[in-house]
């Protein structure tokens, strides 16, 4: 196996076991918001070791990176929101009635 085949397969393990940890732990919002961010850590290297095999593609890696980044600001955002106003980020605590 080369190296590139090895680091596709391993990125594809960090993508599905953080969809599995998103399915087996979504009691709280904050595991939910870390698979995410595990599942997105996963994309971000299966397409940086992609894009560096084509040529110099480094500005797309940085814009998905930059667009990660901005997506766990904001879920980092609605946690704090949350907890503020419910007291915790228990996802049954939660209610559509009290927005």
């Amino acid at each position: 196996m080369s190296i590139l085949s090895l680091s596709a397969v391993s990125s594809l393990f960090m993508v599905l076991c953080g969809l599995w940890s998103f399915i087996k732990y979504h009691k709280h919002l904050l595991n939910s918001l870390l698979s995410l961010e595990f599942m997105m850590l996963g994309v971000f290297w299966l397409l940086s070791m992609q894009t560096s095999s084509v040529g110099n593609e480094i500005y797309f890696g940085l814009f998905f990176l930059t667009l990660a980044a901005c997506e766990g600001a904001l879920g980092l955002s609605l946690l704090i929101y949350v907890v503020r106003s419910h007291g915790n980020d228990l996802f049954m605590s939660l209610s559509l009635l009290e927005c």
